[in-house]
């Protein structure tokens, strides 16, 4: 979970652009870690639904960056064989962003040395009544008997489907909560809540979650 960008320009007079800026630096360091660390997946909480309600100054800012780094770093995602999917409530994606989200998607479909999933207009509370409204749309049809359901059928309507559960949510700026962030999956995550806002994230944060993530122990109630 990315927080802090909008402090972290305010806190140097800058406008919240800065911080935007800044934040996508960050998210650099976050991808050369898990390829250095063979770590599997990254989710990354780009933008949510409760975004939305930004300036529309701020709001197009982040949608042209967004497009920016996409293009920019698509041949790196292709040399390092990193497969992007783009998670979250796609009737909501802004019309000038979906083809290269689609380009992006297509172009790395088939890689799997680490999953990046960007979480853009994204709820978790919104992708798990999705997920209901699929599930009762397929019992209704008579595509699935009701007493079939299970949580691994349940799991397959989600936005994030193919997409496995955290081990690890970090949040950076402070704030000790999930604000909307894959509720659902997160039942058996570990937490890491960092002071530092996200545009400092070092390597060396990174590095001393997994650490702490390491020497603790999962018994998942056995």
């Amino acid at each position: 979970i990315m927080d802090g960008n909008r402090r972290w320009a305010t806190s140097r007079g800058l406008s919240a652009m800065f911080g935007h800026r800044e934040g996508a630096k960050a998210v650099e360091h976050a991808i050369k870690f898990c390829l250095d660390s063979e770590i599997s997946h990254l989710s990354l909480y780009t933008f949510s639904l409760v975004n939305f309600q930004r300036s529309r100054a701020e709001k197009e800012y982040l949608f042209d960056l967004i497009l920016q780094e996409l293009e920019s770093k698509l041949d790196f995602f292709i040399e390092q064989q990193v497969r992007v999917r783009f998670i979250g409530d796609r009737t909501l994606f802004p019309a000038h962003v979906i083809p290269t989200c689609h380009r992006v998607e297509q172009a790395t479909a088939k890689f799997d040395k680490l999953g990046l999933n960007f979480l853009f207009c994204y709820g978790a509370r919104q992708e798990i009544l999705d997920g209901v409204r699929r599930l009762v749309h397929k019992v209704t049809t008579g595509e699935l008997a009701e007493a079939d359901l299970t949580e691994k059928i349940f799991e397959q309507c989600l936005w994030s489907s193919g997409v496995p559960a955290p081990d690890i949510i970090i949040r950076t700026g402070g704030h000790q909560r999930l604000s909307n962030f894959l509720l659902y999956q997160a039942a058996y995550s570990e937490f890491c809540f960092l002071d530092c806002l996200w545009p400092d994230i070092t390597v060396q944060h990174f590095q001393n979650v997994v650490t702490s993530f390491e020497n603790r122990m999962r018994n998942f109630g056995i």
